[in-house]
Order: structure tokens, then C-alpha cells, then sequence
């Protein structure tokens, strides 16, 4: 996985690196920050996995609140048909009302 993490680093890094040695940077000072905007990806991941060890019993309810928020993108901006007319809201809310009632069907009827 590291090594996966590691090749898409280096995209990163060159979108950062490259324009600052063409702006005139040296490559060493250029291949620094390259290598610098990939260090919040470690940094943020041991945060992320202390986070998580911490707040077990609050874990449920962040991800709860996360598949709301990917839901409510996904039929915001991924599906036009339900934003052709002025009731945008309602339609995104209609669509996470249904959603719930059948996510509440699916594990109560079980």
C-alpha cells in the first residue's frame, strides 16, 4: 500500500515541483517542496488513526454523518435531473427522505 501511496505522490509532487523550477528554484529547493506537500498525507494519517483508536463510541455517528454528506453530493451535483427546476432542496431532501426510509426498512424488516 505504501508503495501505491508512494506513485501517486509523485504526480503530486510534480505538480508542485515542476512549475518551481521552471519559475527558477533550484532543484534541490524544488524537489523540497515536492517532497514537503506529500508529508501532510503521513502526518494527517497518524492524527486520523489516533482520532479513531480515541473516539470509538463516537465513530458510528461520524461516519453516519459522513455517508449523509456523501449522499446529499451525490444527488446535488450528480444527478441533474432532480435540479432541472427552481426546488432544488426539496428535491435533494425528498431523495435522502426516501433514502432513510428504506435504509430504516431494510434494517428493521430483517
Amino acid at each position: 500500500m505504501a508503495l501505491g501511496i508512494g506513485i501517486q505522490n509523485i504526480r503530486e509532487g510534480s505538480a508542485l515541483s515542476l512549475p518551481l523550477r521552471v519559475e527558477g528554484r533550484s532543484r534541490k529547493s524544488a524537489f523540497y517542496y515536492g517532497a514537503m506537500s506529500a508529508i501532510v498525507e503521513s502526518i494527517a494519517a497518524v492524527l486520523g488513526a489516533y482520532a479513531v483508536m480515541s473516539m470509538t463510541q463516537l465513530l458510528p455517528y461520524a461516519l453516519l454523518f459522513a455517508a449523509g454528506a456523501m449522499i446529499y453530493v451525490a444527488v446535488e451535483e450528480l444527478v441533474p435531473g432532480a435540479q432541472e427546476h427552481k426546488n432544488t432542496d426539496i428535491a435533494t431532501g425528498g431523495v435522502m427522505a426516501g433514502f432513510l426510509i428504506m435504509m430504516l426498512l431494510d434494517t428493521t424488516l430483517v
